[in-house]
C-alpha cells in the first residue's frame, strides 16, 4: 500500500490492524512467520539506513510481527527489535523540529510524518508492554529458577536486563511528546485516541506491584514527567483525575508513587488545580460507600495523609470537601483528614505572625484535632494524640491550648485501649521535654512563686487605683466642666432666706487650712451646695486668712464667691494667671512654656507604671499556666505510675521513658516513679528489662562534671539518694543493675576508686555516706567479686575493728559485700570446683565472733540485723561455721548467766527467781534462731553439695579405672545408669542422711540448740509473764525456725503456733506467725494441711499488716500447689474490696496468676458466689459486685460460659433470699454470653422466670439483652427477641403468662434444642437438689462421672488442684485447743520437685 494514499489510525486491539475498517486505512497485509523474521527486520534496518525514519511506513508489517510472535521469538530477536525501534524512534524526534517549523510543508509529507509518528509510538508502546507483561509473568514462576537471583532470572526471561531499558523508552516517549506535534494533525488538533496511548502505557506500568520498589524510582520518575507533559501540553486533566481515583481504589502500592506524582505536577509543573481536582473526587465519594470498600478507603487516606506532608499549603484550599469525612464511619478517611489538618498546623500554620484568618483556621482545626480526641474508634484516639505529639514537638502547639491538650492527654490515659494509654504517656513526655514554662517543674515552688508574685501583683494594682484617685485632671478644665452646675446653685442659694440654709458647722479647733480641704473635698465630690454654705461659714470664721480676707466688698456677691471657689479649688497660681496672663508669661524664662504646652513630668512615669503592671501581669499569667501545667503532670505521673506493670510491654516501656523525661526535668514525684520501675529488672520480656537498664544508664551513667572525678562524685551521690529508705527488695534490685553495668564495664574506674576512698575516710564523709558507699561497693562485687576479694582486709578494717561503739549499720553492710565473695552457683553448674572456703582461724570470722559477743549486752537495736547477717557470712565462707556459731552462742548464754548472778544480791530472798533483762533474753533467743535456720540451710545446700560433688568425683575416678571388659558385664546395671536410676538413688541416699541428722541429732542429746528449746518453748507458752513485744516477735520467729528443722519437733508445736495466731493481741506478731507458717507449709506441706483453714481466716483479720501478710503468704502457697484451694478461697477474693489499695492491687495479681491455671477460676466460682452471697457470712450486695465482676472477666471460653449459665440458673431454685436471687441474676449479666449461652438459658428459664417480679432482677437479665443485641447475627435475633418477650411477659404477670405466651406461639416456635433439652434439664436440676455444691468442669462431649470430694481426671499429667466447697464448710478449729481437738486429717501432698520429676 502507498505511504501516500493511506491514514494509520490507532487500534483499541491488535487484531483491528489486520481488518479493513474504511477507506484509506492502513491494514497489515502479511503476518510474517518466525523463520522469515530475522531477514525482514535486516531488511527493515538496511531501508532505514537508506530512507531513515520513513522506512517504517514500508516495513510496519515486521514490527506487527514480531509482536504478534512476542512469545515464541528468540530473545535475541526481541533485544534487537527493541534496540533497533528506540533507534528509529530516537532519529525521528531528532529530524521533527525542522520538519515542523518547515512552513513549506506538503501536506502529503505531513501526513506521512504523522504516520511514522502513530505508528512509532505505537510500535514502541505495544512492545514496552510486552517485555512488562513477561516480566511480570515470570516473575510469578520462581519455581525452576529458585536457586537463581532476581537478576539471573530477568536475564533468562528476555537475554537481557528489561528494567534499565524501560527507562529510555519513557524518556523517549516524553522527549516526543515535548515537541510540538499538533501541528502533524489536521487544525492542530490532536487525536484523543493518541495521548490515551501514551498515558494508557504509563498507567499500565504503575499497576505493577514492584513499581514501588527502590530499584524502579528511574522509571517512576521517568512516568511522571511524561503524564507531566501530557498534563500540561495535551490537556490531560479530567482523564489523569479519573484515573487516580481508580487506581487508589484498587491498587494498595500506589498511594505513596501517586501522592509523588501529583506533588511534582502541582510544584515544578504548575499544575495545582490537579490537586483539587482530585481531592474533589475524594471528597464526593459516599462516607457510607467507603465503610463497605476498606481497600479504596485505605488507599485515600494514604494519598491523603503523604500528599499533606508534601505539599500541605496547595491542599490546604481544598480542605472543605473533605470535611464530611470526619462524620462517616471510616476510621481511616476520618485519620487521613485529620492527619492533613495537622500537617497545615506544622507547616503552613505555624508561627506568631499569622494574619487572623490564618489563625482563625489554625484554631479550628486544633478544635477538630481535640473533638476527635473523644472518637469513638480507638485508632482514631490514638492517631489524634500521635500527631498531637509532633505538634508539641515541633513548638506548633499555642500557649493558650497547653492546658486543654495536656488535660485531652491525661484524660486518655484511663482509655480501655493499649495503644491510646501508650500514645497519651507519649504526648505527656512530649510535653514535658517541650514545655515552655521551665527546666524544673515542681508544683510546689511554682506555687510559693506564684502566691509571691500574684501579692505583689495585688499590691502594684492597688498602688495604681490610688494614684489614679489622686491624680486629678487639669484643675482649669475641672473647675470650667463644674461652673455651669455651680453657678445654678450658687445662685439659688442667694435667693434663700439665710434663717432657711442648713448652716454647715466649723469645728473651733479647726484651722483656715483645713477647712479649705474641705471645701475642695466637697467640690470634686460635686457637693456643690455644702461647699458653698461651708464657704459662707468660713468668710465670718477666717477675715484675717488668706484666700478669704482677699475678697472684694465692691464685687457682686455671685462674683464674690466664685472667685473664692475658684481659688480654693484651683490653687491661688491658677487664679493670679487668670488675671493676669501676661505677666505669667514674662515670669517664665525665654526658654520655657506654658504649662499646656509642656508636657507633665509624671507622665513617663505613669507609662513606665503601666509598662511594670503589664509586665507583671504576664509574669503572674504564666506562673499560673506553669503551676496548673506541673499539677497537671503530677495528676498523670500518680495515672501512669500504675501502669507500671501493665501486660502489655510497650506499654511499660514508655511509662519507664515516661519517668526517665519527668525525673529529667525535676519532677518532684517522678522518684517515686524511678524506683517504683527497679522491680522490672526482674521481667521475663527482654524489652523490659532493656528499658529499666536504658533509664537508668541515662539518669545515673551520664552526670554532668567537668572531671571524671566530678562525674564520678555526682553519680556516687546520685545512687545514694536511691539508698535512702530503700526496702530490701529495692536494695536486691538496684544490686541487679549495678551488676550489669559492671560485668559491660559501663561503670568508669574513677566510681571505684572513690567509693574505696569514701569507705576508707580518706576523703571527708558522714558515716551515713560512708555506709553507702560499702553498700554500693558490694553491689558492684556482685557483678565483679574481685572488686572486694582484692580488698578483704580493708573491708574487715573498715567495719569490723574494735572501737565502741560500734557502728553496727556499717558492719552489716561490709558482712553484705564480703558475702559476695561465695561461691553462689548452683551444684549442677559448679560439681566439679570445690566451693570458696575461708579457713576458721581467718581474722574475719575472729571479729565478727567478736562484735556479736560483745554487742551481746548492749541493748542497741542494730545489734539484731547485724548479727542475722554476720550469722549468715560465716555459714557461707567459713570452714566448719557451725564451730564458730556454737562458741558464739556459748559466749553470748555465758554472758548472760553471769548478768542473772549479777543481779541475785546475797542479801535477798534465796527463793527469789532471778531475773534477766529483757533484751538480753531476746537477744539470745533471735540468735538461736539465726544459728538453727542456717544450720539447716548449710546442711541442705552446701553439705548436700559438697556430698554430691565428691560422690561425682569418685565415680569419674572408679569409671577411670575399670578395664573396659567390665563395663558391659551387667546389663541391668548398664540400664539403670542409662535411666539415671543409679544417681537418683546416691541423690536419695544423701538426702536421707542430712533428714536423718535434722530429724535425730540438731535438736536433741548434746547439740548446742537443744540446750535452747526449754527457755524457747517457756516464753512462748506463757505470753502473760512474757509480755514484751519485741520478746514476743524474736520468740516466735525463733520457734518457727527451730520448727523448720525437724518434721517431728513441727508437728509438736503446730498447735502452740496456731494458738498464738489466733489469739495473739500483737499485730507484727501475727503477721511474722503467718510468714513462719508459710515456710512450713512448704517444708511440711502434709503436716500443715488439716490447719489451713486457720490460715484463710487471716485474711480477715482486723489489722491491715496482717491481712497483707496473709495475702502474700496465701498467694505464694495457693499458686505453687502447696495448699489445697478450697471453698475458703472466697476469702482472697473479698481482699479484692480492702480498703487498702495494697492489699487490693495483690488480691488482684492473684487472680491474674490463677487465671493461667487451665480451670482454676471456673470451678471455684460456684463456691465463691456461694460464700459471698450467703446472707450469715457473706459481703454486702455493692461490694459483692465488684468482686464478681472482676472475676467473671476470667470467664472467656464459650464452654464455661455455657456451664456457668447451666449452674447458675439451677442455683435460683436452691436460692433462699431475695439478696440471692438478685445476686445471680447480676453474675449472668456479667457473663460473655453467646447464642450457645442464651439457649441454655431460655432451656432453663422456668427456674428464674418466677423471679423476674423483681426489678432489679429483671435489668440485670434486661442488660444480658443488651450484650446480646450488639454483636447479634440475624439469624440469631429472633431467638434474642424472643427471650425478651419471656422476660417482659413474666414481669409483668408472672409466670403463668409464659404459659399463655407459650401456647399463643405454637408449637412451631419449639425448636428441636428445646424439646431435647428439656429431659436434661430435669435430670440435672434433681442432681441440683441433691448437691448444689458440687460444681465440676464438664469433660466436652463425653458423660462427667462425679465422685464426691473429688476432681475429674484430666488428661495432662499437671498436678490436679483440687477444690472442695464441702471441706470447707466445717467449723472452724477453735484457737485453744486440746491434744483430743488437734486436726488428725492427712492429705498427702507431694513436693513439687516430686511432681516435676514424675511429669
Amino acid at each position: 500500500m502507498s505511504s501516500q494514499l493511506y491514514e494509520f489510525h490507532l487500534p483499541l486491539a491488535p487484531e483491528e490492524l489486520l481488518k479493513s475498517g474504511g477507506v484509506n486505512q492502513y491494514v497489515v497485509q502479511e503476518v510474517l512467520s518466525i523463520r522469515n523474521l530475522p531477514s525482514q527486520l535486516k531488511a527493515f534496518q538496511a531501508a532505514f539506513r537508506a530512507k531513515g525514519p520513513l522506512a517504517m511506513l514500508e516495513h510496519f508489517d515486521t514490527i506487527y510481527s514480531i509482536l504478534h510472535h512476542f512469545r515464541s521469538i528468540d530473545p535475541d530477536l526481541k533485544e534487537d527489535a527493541l534496540e533497533f525501534l528506540i533507534k528509529v524512534v530516537s532519529r525521528h524526534a531528532q529530524e521533527l523540529p525542522a520538519i515542523l517549523d518547515d512552513a513549506a510543508l506538503s501536506v502529503a509529507d505531513r501526513c506521512a510524518h504523522l504516520n511514522v509518528l502513530k505508528m512509532n509510538c505505537y510500535a514502541l508502546i505495544r512492545l514496552l508492554e510486552s517485555f512488562e507483561t513477561m516480566t511480570s509473568q515470570t516473575g510469578l514462576m520462581d519455581l525452576d529458577l529458585a536457586g537463581k537471583s532476581k537478576k539471573a532470572r530477568a536475564k533468562s526471561a528476555h537475554g537481557f536486563e528489561w528494567e534499565e531499558k524501560r527507562q529510555p523508552v519513557l524518556q523517549l516517549l516524553t522527549q516526543l511528546l515535548q515537541l510540538d506535534i499538533r501541528h502533524l494533525w489536521n487544525h492542530s488538533m490532536i487525536e484523543e485516541e493518541f495521548v490515551s496511548l501514551v498515558t494508557g502505557c504509563c498507567y499500565r506500568l504503575l499497576e505493577n506491584p514492584t513499581i514501588s520498589h527502590q530499584k524502579n524510582r528511574p522509571t517512576r520518575e521517568a512516568i511522571t514527567h511524561l503524564l507531566g507533559v501530557a498534563l500540561t501540553r495535551y490537556n490531560h486533566m479530567l482523564s489523569a483525575t479519573v484515573k487516580i481515583i481508580q487506581m487508589l481504589q484498587h491498587f494498595e502500592h500506589l498511594a505513596p508513587v501517586l501522592v509523588a506524582a501529583v506533588s511534582l505536577w502541582a510544584t515544578d509543573y504548575g499544575m495545582k488545580s490537579i490537586v483539587g481536582e482530585v481531592v474533589r473526587e475524594i471528597g464526593q465519594k459516599c462516607p457510607l460507600e467507603l465503610s463497605r470498600d476498606t481497600a479504596g478507603a485505605k488507599g485515600f487516606a494514604a494519598f491523603l495523609t503523604e500528599l499533606a506532608e508534601r505539599i500541605p499549603d496547595i491542599l490546604m484550599c481544598s480542605m472543605c470537601v473533605l470535611l464530611d469525612h470526619l462524620d462517616g464511619e471510616n476510621y481511616m478517611m476520618r485519620n487521613a483528614v485529620l492527619a492533613a489538618m495537622a500537617e497545615m498546623v506544622l507547616q503552613v500554620l505555624n508561627g506568631d505572625q499569622l494574619e487572623e484568618a490564618a489563625r482563625d483556621t489554625r484554631d479550628q482545626f486544633l478544635d477538630t484535632l481535640q473533638a476527635h480526641g473523644h472518637d469513638v474508634n480507638s485508632f482514631v484516639r490514638s492517631r489524634v494524640l500521635q500527631l498531637f505529639t509532633r505538634i508539641v514537638q515541633q513548638k506548633a502547639l499555642p500557649l493558650t491550648r497547653f492546658q486543654a491538650v495536656v488535660a485531652l492527654a491525661v484524660g486518655r490515659l484511663a482509655d480501655k485501649s493499649v495503644l491510646v494509654c501508650k500514645n497519651a504517656i507519649q504526648l505527656l513526655a512530649s510535653f514535658l521535654a517541650n514545655n515552655p514554662f521551665s527546666c524544673k517543674l515542681s508544683d510546689a515552688d511554682f506555687a510559693g512563686l506564684l502566691q509571691k508574685e500574684t501579692q505583689k501583683l495585688q499590691e502594684m494594682r492597688a498602688e495604681r487605683q490610688t494614684a489614679a484617685a489622686s491624680a486629678v485632671l487639669d484643675p482649669e478644665e475641672e473647675w470650667e466642666a463644674m461652673l455651669p452646675e455651680l453657678k445654678s446653685t450658687l445662685q439659688q442659694l442667694l435667693k434663700l432666706p439665710p434663717e432657711e440654709e442648713i448652716p454647715e458647722e466649723i469645728a473651733t479647733t479647726e484651722t483656715a487650712e483645713v477647712v479649705k480641704g474641705r471645701i475642695r473635698r466637697l467640690l470634686a465630690k460635686a457637693n456643690y451646695k455644702q461647699a458653698i454654705v461651708l464657704t459662707r461659714e468660713a468668710l465670718g470664721h477666717f477675715r484675717q486668712s488668706e484666700p478669704f480676707s482677699q475678697t472684694d466688698p465692691e464685687e457682686a456677691e455671685e462674683t464674690r464667691f466664685l472667685n473664692l471657689l475658684g481659688t480654693l479649688f484651683k490653687g491661688p497660681g491658677a487664679s493670679t494667671q487668670e488675671k493676669n496672663p501676661q505677666g505669667s508669661a514674662e515670669i517664665m524664662g525665654p526658654g520655657q512654656v506654658g504649662c499646656k504646652d509642656k508636657p507633665s513630668e509624671p507622665q513617663p512615669e505613669q507609662s513606665g507604671g503601666k509598662d511594670a503592671l503589664a509586665k507583671q501581669e504576664m509574669l503572674v499569667q504564666y506562673l499560673q499556666d506553669a503551676y496548673s501545667f506541673s499539677l497537671k503532670i503530677t495528676e498523670a505521673i500518680g495515672i501512669i505510675s500504675k501502669m507500671m506493670y501493665e501486660n502489655t510491654s510497650t506499654v511499660v516501656q514508655e511509662v519507664i521513658e515516661f519517668f526517665v523525661t519527668a525525673f529529667q526535668f525535676g519532677v518532684p514525684q517522678a522518684l517515686l516513679g524511678v524506683r517504683r520501675m527497679l522491680p522490672l529488672i526482674w521481667s521475663k520480656e527482654h524489652g523490659v528489662r532493656e528499658a529499666v537498664l536504658n533509664a537508668y544508664r541515662q539518669l545515673y551513667l551520664n552526670p554532668k562534671g567537668d572531671s571524671a572525678r566530678a562525674k564520678a562524685h555526682v553519680l556516687i551521690q546520685n545512687l545514694s539518694l536511691l539508698l535512702v529508705d530503700a526496702s530490701v527488695g529495692t536494695i536486691q534490685c538496684l544490686q541487679e543493675i549495678l551488676c550489669e553495668f559492671v560485668q559491660k564495664d559501663e561503670l568508669k574506674p574513677a566510681v571505684t576508686q572513690l567509693l574505696w576512698e569514701r569507705a576508707t575516710e580518706k576523703v571527708p564523709c558522714s558515716p551515713l555516706e560512708r555506709c553507702s558507699s560499702v553498700m554500693l561497693l558490694g553491689m558492684m562485687a556482685g557483678g565483679k567479686p574481685e572488686i572486694v576479694g582484692s580488698n578483704l582486709e580493708t573491708l574487715v578494717n573498715i567495719g569490723l575493728d574494735e572501737k565502741f561503739p560500734q557502728d553496727y549499720r556499717l558492719a552489716q553492710q561490709v558482712c553484705h559485700a564480703i558475702a559476695n565473695l561465695s561461691d553462689r552457683r548452683k551444684p549442677s553448674l559448679g560439681k566439679r570446683h570445690p566451693p570458696f572456703r575461708l579457713p576458721q582461724e581467718h581474722r574475719l570470722f575472729e571479729q565478727l565472733q567478736e562484735m556479736v559477743t560483745k554487742g551481746f549486752v548492749h541493748p542497741d537495736p542494730l545489734w539484731i540485723p547485724f548479727k542475722e547477717v554476720a550469722v549468715t557470712l560465716i555459714y557461707q565462707l567459713a570452714e566448719g561455721p557451725e564451730v564458730i556459731c556454737a562458741q558464739m552462742l556459748q559466749g553470748c548464754a555465758k554472758q548472760a548467766l553471769e548478768k542473772i548472778v549479777e543481779k541475785s544480791t546475797p542479801q535477798g530472798d534465796p527463793k527469789e527467781t532471778p531475773v534477766l533483762s529483757t533484751f538480753l533474753l531476746m537477744n539470745l533467743l533471735s540468735l538461736a534462731g539465726d544459728v538453727a535456720l542456717q544450720q539447716l540451710v548449710h546442711l541442705e545446700q552446701a553439705v548436700s553439695g559438697e556430698l554430691c560433688r565428691r560422690r561425682i568425683l569418685r565415680e569419674e575416678q572408679e569409671s577411670k579405672t575399670k578395664e573396659p571388659k567390665e563395663k558391659n558385664t551387667s546389663t541391668e546395671a548398664t540400664m539403670e545408669e542409662e535411666m539415671g536410676l543409679v544417681g537418683a538413688t546416691a541423690d536419695d541416699t544423701e538426702a536421707e542422711l542430712i533428714r536423718g541428722i535434722c530429724e535425730m541429732e540438731l535438736l536433741g542429746g548434746e547439740q548446742v540448740l537443744a540446750a535452747f528449746v526449754p527457755l524457747l518453748l517457756k516464753v512462748c507458752n506463757n505470753p502473760g509473764l512474757y509480755s514484751n513485744p519485741e520478746l514476743c516477735a524474736a520468740a516466735s520467729l525463733t520457734l518457727g525456725k527451730f520448727c523448720m528443722i525437724s518434721a517431728t519437733f513441727c508437728d509438736s508445736q503446730l498447735r502452740l503456733l496456731f494458738t498464738m495466731l489466733e489469739k495473739s493481741s500483737l499485730p507484727i506478731l501475727r503477721s511474722n506467725i503467718m510468714i513462719v507458717i508459710g515456710d512450713l507449709a512448704i517444708r511440711f506441706p502434709n503436716l500443715v494441711d488439716p490447719w489451713t483453714p486457720h490460715l484463710y481466716a487471716r485474711l480477715r483479720d482486723p489489722a491491715q499488716q496482717v491481712r497483707k501478710t496473709a495475702g502474700l503468704v496465701m498467694t505464694h502457697l495457693i499458686l505453687k500447689d502447696m495448699v489445697k484451694v478450697k471453698g475458703q478461697v472466697s476469702e482472697m477474693a473479698v481482699l479484692l474490696i480492702d480498703p487498702a489499695p495494697q492489699i487490693a492491687a495483690l488480691a488482684k495479681t492473684f487472680f491474674n496468676e490463677l487465671s493461667h491455671k487451665g480451670n482454676a477460676i471456673y470451678n471455684l466460682l460456684p463456691d465463691i458466689i456461694s460464700r459471698l452471697s450467703d446472707p450469715e457470712g457473706g459481703v454486702e450486695e455493692q461490694p459483692f459486685h465488684i468482686i464478681m465482676k472482676q472475676l467473671l472477666s476470667y470467664i472467656t471460653k464459650d464452654k464455661q460460659t455455657e456451664s456457668l449459665v447451666e449452674k447458675l440458673c439451677q442455683r435460683f431454685r436452691t436460692a433462699r433470699t431475695e439478696r440471692q436471687y438478685r445476686d445471680l441474676a447480676y453474675c449472668m449479666s456479667q457473663l460473655p454470653l453467646t447464642e450457645r449461652g442464651l439457649r441454655k438459658m431460655l432451656d432453663n428459664f422456668e427456674c428464674f422466670g418466677d423471679k423476674l417480679s423483681d426489678e432489679s432482677i429483671f435489668d440485670a437479665f434486661l442488660a444480658v439483652v443488651g450484650k446480646l443485641r450488639r454483636g447479634a447475627k440475624p439469624e440469631g435475633k429472633a431467638l434474642i427477641d424472643e427471650f425478651e418477650q419471656k422476660l417482659r411477659a413474666c414481669h409483668t404477670r408472672g409466670l403463668d403468662a409464659l404459659e399463655e405466651l407459650e401456647l399463643g406461639q405454637g408449637d412451631s416456635l419449639k425448636t428441636p434444642s428445646a424439646r431435647k433439652q428439656s429431659s436434661v434439664s430435669r435430670h440435672q436440676h434433681r442432681a441440683s437438689a441433691a448437691s448444689d455444691n458440687d460444681f465440676v468442669t464438664p469433660e466436652p462431649r463425653r458423660t462427667a462421672r462425679r465422685h464426691p470430694n473429688t476432681q475429674q481426671l484430666v488428661k495432662k499429667k499437671k498436678p490436679p488442684i483440687v477444690f472442695s466447697s464441702d471441706e470447707s464448710s466445717e467449723e472452724e478449729l477453735s484457737a485453744e485447743m486440746t491434744e483430743d481437738e488437734t486436726p488428725k486429717k492427712i492429705t498427702p501432698i507431694r513436693r513439687a520437685s516430686t511432681r516435676r520429676h514424675r511429669s
